[in-house]
């Protein structure tokens, strides 16, 4: 069986959901391609930092330069046994590309799992898979779960939900919680 986990990026994605399930995953053996819409294995996406400090909503700040390690255009969603959807902005502009929403979709139909943190809740919402589900995601997101069909979870930011093959979470600090109900989904188990 395949190892392969689908991840999609785009420019601002969050850091911290972008790298840290990245390198988690990976060094459970799992092979992750980060595919990003119009850009090809070797380019990059610029991240975002984003932080809690006390205002009505997250602070930004420039993250790192992360890589794409597969072409977008050559995604065959039969390849892989997961997808995982980072937060920050680039849901908001990933969710109007035609062929994202077709993988989300075609992930949903084969019951594969989905792990969505953050705002990576509007590309869900935007498919259209989360009419009668529970979801959580970043509070300001609470209303495209809620138009889109979908029960929001309003769970501590340390938290994560599990709603059959869907795992979400509100932010990067859910990591631990998040990736555990995750790699739950995916079959498998960690041993300490």
């Amino acid at each position: 069986m395949s190892k392969q986990i689908l991840m999609l990026v785009g420019d601002y994605a969050e850091d911290y959901e972008t790298m840290v399930p990245f390198q988690f995953l990976t060094g459970l053996g799992y092979s992750v391609h980060a595919v990003c819409p119009d850009k090809k294995s070797g380019d990059s996406i610029a991240t975002a930092i984003h932080d809690f400090e006390g205002e009505q909503t997250y602070s930004e700040k420039r993250g790192h330069n992360f890589a794409i390690n597969y072409d977008f255009n050559a995604v065959n969603t039969a390849d892989y046994i997961g997808l995982v959807i980072p937060g920050g902005r680039a849901p908001e502009y990933l969710r109007m590309n035609a062929r994202v929403i077709e993988i989300v979709q075609e992930f949903d139909a084969a019951k594969k799992p989905i792990a969505a943190v953050c705002h990576g809740a509007q590309i869900l919402a935007a498919a259209n898979v989360l009419n009668g589900r529970t979801c959580s995601a970043y509070p300001a997101c609470a209303a495209e779960v809620k138009l889109a069909g979908g029960h929001y979870a309003e769970i501590a930011v340390t938290e994560a939900v599990t709603d059959g093959h869907l795992v979400t979470a509100p932010a990067w600090p859910a990591h631990p919680a998040w990736m555990a109900q995750y790699v739950k989904a995916l079959g498998a188990s960690i041993q300490i």
